[in-house]
């Protein structure tokens, strides 16, 4: 028989192996190892050989490979000292046998240093389900890109703005002229001179123009502001995203960090029917393979701990990259508690209500209003266009010579032939309208699937939740009187192993089903836009 026990301590991780190290058995200390290692977070490796009994060739094999992986030994005895100075490459001469040990010892000492001195750390940030979807909602590259769009689309919208008011401006000018007349007339004129000039001409004064009458200015700032309320309703649909996000990592975060419970639980029950089943062999009243078979299961529920907080530690890393807060900051959830609750979801779930709250029908009805808009634009290019501009200045050939000018003209345009550019502009933007309008359809359809795929869901989850109750209670009972039984005498633990196995699975069920829950009532506030009322106030 063999007993590996696992001590995880600040600055190392001991494994106490007590009994043969024999064939199938040495590959299980092997198998922990590996395990252990992967996650080992620069703590010193430690075999504890103290209580070994026998070593046999398979264990002497799978010892040197640890020994080549860095793992140090503790011993007691000749045979494991002996066995331990031939893995580790000692000789019999007394010097040489103290110069290694000393360098073991210096390499344990500096590696165990370095775990207990490691670099300092960010503070634990402890977060809410609340406050990590605020922390994302104001951290989240998406959701700052969004914003950004927002203030783009107000730039634009000013842009179309000044096509309404009036332009001004002011210039200077300082020209060298001189003109040919006779390309002016068409002909030499006799008794006038071939040129005029060089004649130099200063001019200095404002410039301005101001439309009166431009209704395709008009619909394009209309336009304008349409496509601001569209990007908002986009930024407030990546919000929501973001939020159905988090929200669905923290609790997967919430599920791990529940399986780490309940493995750490089941561990504790496997140890003490270990002890049990140990006690009654000492005792007289139980039998060699209840304690090897108790001692199988202790071990078995070992490594799904360790691969439980394993799967904790990567989903934390997966919500830390969410809420984009530094890799080095450790997170911690404060609502584990809460997991095991099933709150009602009270709001209203109708599908008028989600074709109302979704953002993506927001965004895309101010689209469609936009597009129209732009129709109209395009339209209206056959409209008649009013506009005044003028300019005034002082203007001379010298310095001292200038005097007042001016020039005022009012333009009033009407468009008769732009060979098919206006009745194209019209059919594209009628064609962009049509095509929104399938857009529409098909958003509406898939919203109202969404809704009741989501309230099926919810109420699959919350009778899923009673059954793995009521699946719990009875497991643990099972486990109770089966441990009875053994501890009686009148049956073998195989019964309790039996019982640990179900409870095991049970225990995975409740886990399974309250996540489920949960996240089937996330799917639902998201299916009728409201993940962010939910969660983030």
């Amino acid at each position: 028989m063999l007993k590996i026990t696992i001590h995880d301590g600040p600055e190392a991780l001991t494994f106490q192996v007590e009994g043969k190290l024999i064939g199938a058995w040495a590959k299980e200390l092997e198998q922990s190892w590996k395990t252990a290692a992967s996650i080992r977070d620069r703590k010193a490796l430690i075999i504890d050989l103290t209580e070994t009994l026998y070593i046999d060739e398979e264990g002497k094999r799978v010892l040197k490979n640890l020994f080549r992986d860095g793992a140090f030994f503790r011993t007691a005895g000749a045979m494991t000292s002996s066995v331990v100075d031939e893995i580790t490459g000692k000789s019999s001469t007394p010097w040489r046998g103290i110069l290694t040990q000393s360098i073991i010892l210096l390499l344990a000492v500096s590696v165990v240093k370095g775990a207990a001195d490691p670099p300092a750390a960010s503070p634990t940030l402890k977060l809410t389900l609340r406050e990590a979807v605020q922390l994302a909602l104001r951290q989240n590259p998406q959701v700052q890109i969004a914003n950004l769009n927002i203030a783009e689309s107000q730039e634009n919208q000013t842009v179309a703005r000044s096509a309404l008011l009036p332009q001004a401006s002011l210039g200077i000018s300082d020209t060298l002229r001189r003109t040919n007349l006779e390309t002016a007339f068409g002909k030499r004129i006799p008794g006038f001179p071939g040129h005029i000039g060089p004649l130099y001409i200063i001019q200095a004064g404002p410039n301005f123009s101001t439309p009166l009458l431009d209704l395709t200015a008009w619909k394009r700032w209309q336009a304008s502001k349409e496509n601001v309320t569209g990007t908002r309703a986009q930024e407030q649909s990546v919000r929501e995203d973001t939020t159905q996000l988090v929200v669905s990592q923290y609790l997967g975060s919430l599920r791990a960090a529940a399986d780490v419970t309940a493995a750490r639980s089941r561990v504790d029950l496997a140890k003490a029917l270990l002890d049990q089943a140990a006690d009654l062999q000492k005792n007289g009243a139980g039998i060699k393979i209840d304690t090897l078979r108790s001692n199988v299961q202790y071990q078995n529920e070992t490594q799904r701990l360790i691969n439980a907080q394993t799967q904790l530690k990567t989903s934390l890393y997966a919500l830390a990259r969410l809420l984009n807060i530094d890799p080095h900051q450790n997170l911690e959830l404060s609502d584990q508690s809460e997991f095991y609750q099933t709150p009602e979801y009270s709001a209203d779930d109708t599908i008028e209500r989600a074709y109302v709250e979704r953002p993506e029908m927001k965004a895309l009805a101010s689209q469609v209003r936009s597009q129209q808009l732009q129709k109209q634009s395009a339209r209206d290019q056959r409209l008649p266009r009013l506009s005044l501009l003028g300019s005034w200045g002082q203007e001379g050939i010298t310095p001292t010579s200038v005097i007042p000018s001016y020039n005022y003209e009012a333009s009033f345009e009407i468009p008769l032939f732009t060979g098919g550019r206006i009745k194209a502009q019209t059919a594209i933007a009628d064609i962009e309208v049509k095509k929104l309008a399938r857009q529409e359809e098909e958003i509406r359809n898939r919203i109202a699937l969404e809704v009741k795929t989501a309230v099926e869901q919810l109420e699959s989850a919350k009778s899923e939740v009673q059954v793995a109750n009521l699946g719990v209670d009875l497991a643990q009972q099972e486990v109770t009187q089966a441990r009875d039984r053994f501890q009686a005498g009148v049956a073998n633990n195989i019964e309790v192993v039996t019982a640990q196995d179900e409870l095991s699975r049970a225990s995975d069920n409740q886990i399974a089903a309250l996540y489920r829950y949960n996240q089937a009532r996330a799917d639902l506030a998201h299916a009728t836009g409201q993940m962010e009322s939910l969660y983030a106030k």
